[in-house]
């Protein structure tokens, strides 16, 4: 209970310390506390076809994306936006491709992008083979050229989650990515505050306030170039299984990465993501 306690402590004051920082530099903050999701914030994608042999459709719906309150924000004061995954057997997108899970993806493309400055969200996910939340930037063009902070990904197991970069020549399985283990008994089912403080050379990940892989334009210019000098836009995503998850468990049954305890995680609806609050500031 103490560990726990403690924990607990560390976390409301790393939060104290990110929001006290809205009142002087922000450049955008939302902590999900109306009835429904701001579309003057963010976009909700709708795909039918999927990256990386995902196999769950994005759709904008009311089941897979939502706001909690209360009790069932799980610890999140003034509320939580959640993204839940589905199961729904032969779901059937406009571009006639077939799914058995659905999830939701949402971003600020358009809306809202930034160059330099932290960017940072209080988490909780689910764990489970082939469970693959993420919280990311993204620039405006061709992927891999316009390059990608992946601030925040797990595949499943619940003790690490791993930061990356993505640009040209580095991407796919780049050597720009760190996998990082949360100290024990610490979960990613628990709180935790996921950033990246991003300057004109040199992004540096942190998890709870500690830094967990700094990345120097030095060392990204040794594959290609450095992609990290234009606009980006915020994601937050809960895609299911996919080569990411599989070249991590190897699992290709009943689903490709994902495993048969996950699947019945997400049956039982116990598949989703809690965000109390998305933050983004910049030093004057």
């Amino acid at each position: 209970m103490l560990k726990h306690a403690s924990l607990l402590i560390i976390s409301l004051a790393v939060t104290q310390i990110c929001l006290a920082q809205t009142k002087k530099d922000t450049v955008f903050f939302d902590d999900f506390n109306g009835p429904s999701l701001n579309r003057g914030k963010w976009n909700v994608e709708v795909t039918g076809t999927t990256n990386n042999d995902e196999q769950q459709a994005y759709v904008d719906s009311a089941s897979t994306l939502y706001f909690v309150h209360g009790k069932d924000a799980e610890g999140a004061k003034n509320g939580a936006l959640v993204i839940q995954t589905l199961y729904h057997p032969g779901y059937t997108s406009k571009e006639q491709r077939k799914y058995d899970f659905l999830s939701a993806r949402i971003n600020t493309e358009k809306k809202m992008e930034f160059t330099y400055g932290t960017a940072s969200a209080r988490m909780k996910m689910a764990s489970g083979a082939g469970l693959w939340p993420a919280f990311w930037a993204l620039g405006e063009g061709n992927w891999p050229d316009c390059g990608e902070i992946d601030m925040m990904e797990t595949v499943g197991d619940s003790s690490w989650i791993s930061n990356a970069l993505h640009g040209p020549k580095y991407f796919g399985n780049t050597p720009l990515a760190y996998r990082y283990y949360l100290p024990k008994p610490q979960t990613v089912d628990q709180w935790h505050i996921y950033s990246v403080d991003w300057t004109p050379d040199k992004l540096v990940f942190k998890t709870d306030g500690v830094i967990t892989y700094t990345v120097t334009k030095a060392m990204v210019e040794k594959y290609g170039r450095w992609a990290f000098d234009n606009p980006k836009f915020l994601i937050l995503n809960f895609a299911l299984g996919g080569g990411y998850p599989n070249g991590v468990n190897k699992i290709t049954s009943p689903y490709f990465g994902i495993s048969q305890a996950s699947v019945d995680k997400i049956k039982a609806g116990k598949a989703r993501i809690l965000v109390d609050w998305v933050l983004i500031t910049r030093k004057h």
